[in-house]
């Protein structure tokens, strides 16, 4: 998976980087044989937001197959966002992988009974 990271108000430090790294590398058990072309990851420090103190996003784009999944989190610490963001990932891959296979099964239902 070629992954890009960005980062926007907000420095990106090693950590920060080989955090994020380790967090998609967890999803390719969830992905399986899923082809993801792109996965672009953004993580970011809003400073005009309704909240107080410093709010940090986490952003993932995923381009698997010509589709786009894409997940958004915000929350008060720059780690908590990137968990909150994989692990609602892994929903939003689980059912995107049932609803292409639940296509095929029907795809191969209807070719069965031609």
């Amino acid at each position: 998976m070629q992954l890009n990271i960005k980062a926007t108000n907000l420095e990106l430090t090693p950590q920060l980087k080989e955090y994020i790294q380790l967090k998609m590398d967890m999803l390719d058990k969830y992905l399986g044989k899923l082809k993801v072309i792109n996965a672009h990851v953004e993580v970011k420090k809003t400073s005009n937001h309704h909240l107080k103190g410093e709010i940090y996003s986490a952003e993932v784009n995923l381009v698997i197959g010509g589709d786009l999944l894409r997940v958004e989190k915000t929350e008060k610490d720059v780690f908590k966002a990137i968990d909150k963001v994989k692990d609602h990932l892994d929903l939003v891959i689980k059912k995107y992988k049932d609803k292409k296979i639940g296509r095929k099964k029907k795809k191969e239902k209807l070719g069965a009974m031609i």
